[in-house]
């Protein structure tokens, strides 16, 4: 089966589990076609995240002439649907909080991707997030592409549901595809119960490379790993207080924050003003494998977040034996079960960070080791990146429409 996946900016470092889920329905026998809107130039850690840009479409690569002409030929060629497109396109505007020449964008980007998928004979169009993405893959099937789906991961999208059209998303596709029951739960609110058996959930993956069973190591390190874009939701700026708290105890240990981000500045001037450099490092991004080393170099996983979706990195570091203390937010409390494969604490309460980290400080290793044990089979059960993947191959064989196109 062709399947095409359109994403806003691919590959990227972030989205690393997005190219683990189309190499998984590779695997499967799906031919997947990529298309991004952009990230043709960013900066990219992974070499395999370089091979997969060489594999990619890129709607906006040839300029905005270009965009233009291929809405004037579908004006040309297909005129009723161009006109049924624009009719949603100025539909979704009207509640948007971007302005309508945005929504042009999009009705022209759907416009350049519709001969691509014809000429790939594309069944079905999947996109990762519902916001632009999966307006612009909405506006394609409108154009006469094919049937369409796309996955929700959150948090923005839920906290711009209204904004973005998220109700009119589910409304209008083939099915829709949530990370997390949490995250399921969210789509129901949207939408009327009858359209309830549109929503799936099918879980981000661990790459197969972790089913390998992690080295052993004699004595675990007293230092945390958090990764993940240095920003406000993810709560790092927590994470630091909790550490100077620590310090003032006399406990010895060290941070790692693996990632970087917009408040990168903020985070090296809060370790400067607080005497945390010899404590705290920050690595900028790095690449897959380098992540892997720092979560098994490690004692545990840190990961504060005040909002979330499910993150694949809680994933990973289970998947290598490592227990996690993280928060009661959205997906997190599905995956990570207190005191067996970790600590859960309220989401912004920094006291009950400290009394986690400290705890899992004064755990003998062998205890740790156990819970690590205990998150690896966890994980492994419940986020398989092959049996996940199939979980989305059939849908895809069972939920699409007759190709509509032209």
């Amino acid at each position: 089966m062709r399947v095409a996946y359109l994403i806003n900016q691919y590959p990227k470092v972030s989205h690393s589990f997005i190219r683990r889920e189309i190499q998984a329905l590779e695997r499967q026998g799906f031919d997947v076609t990529r298309i991004a809107i952009r990230g043709w130039d960013l900066e990219l850690a992974d070499p395999d995240d370089l091979v997969e840009r060489s594999k990619t479409i890129y709607v906006l690569k040839q300029g905005i002439f270009v965009l233009l002409w291929s809405l004037v030929a579908t004006l040309l060629l297909r005129p009723a649907r161009l006109m049924s497109a624009l009719s949603l396109a100025l539909h979704m505007a009207r509640r948007s909080d971007r302005h309508l020449l945005l929504h042009m964008a999009y009705l022209a980007e759907a416009c350049r991707i519709v001969p691509w998928m014809k000429e790939h004979s594309i069944e079905h169009l999947h996109a990762h997030f519902g916001t632009n993405s999966a307006e612009v893959a909405m506006l394609a099937h409108e154009l006469g592409g094919p049937s369409w789906s796309f996955t929700v991961h959150g948090p923005e999208e839920f906290d711009r549901k209204l904004v973005i059209g998220l109700a009119e998303k589910v409304e209008r596709c083939t099915f829709v595809v949530a990370i997390s029951s949490f995250g399921r739960a969210q789509l129901y609110r949207l939408v009327d119960h009858r359209l309830w058996s549109k929503v799936h959930v099918v879980h981000c993956g661990v790459d197969a490379s972790f089913e390998a069973p992690p080295k052993q190591i004699e004595q675990l390190s007293r230092q945390f790993v958090c990764v993940g874009r240095l920003c406000e939701q993810k709560g790092q700026i927590l994470l630091l207080e909790a550490t100077r708290r620590l310090l003032a105890k006399g406990i010895d240990f060290r941070v790692v924050l693996a990632g970087d981000g917009d408040m990168r500045q903020v985070l090296e001037t809060f370790i400067g003003q607080n005497n945390l450099a010899n404590v705290v490092r920050i690595t900028g991004w790095i690449s897959g494998d380098q992540v892997r080393q720092e979560m098994i170099s490690s004692r545990a996983l840190v990961l504060p977040s005040f909002a979330e979706g499910l993150p694949v990195v809680i994933m990973e570091a289970m998947a290598s034996g490592r227990p996690v203390i993280s928060t009661y937010v959205a997906g997190i409390p599905e995956l990570v079960r207190p005191g067996q494969d970790g600590w859960l604490i309220p989401a912004g309460n920094v006291e009950e960070l400290v009394e986690a980290m400290e705890a899992c400080l004064e755990l003998p290793d062998a205890s740790i080791s156990a819970m690590g044990a205990i998150a690896r089979e966890q994980v492994l059960k419940r986020h398989s990146i092959d049996g996940e993947a199939k979980k989305l191959a059939e849908l895809f064989r069972t939920g699409t429409e007759p190709s509509g196109l032209l």
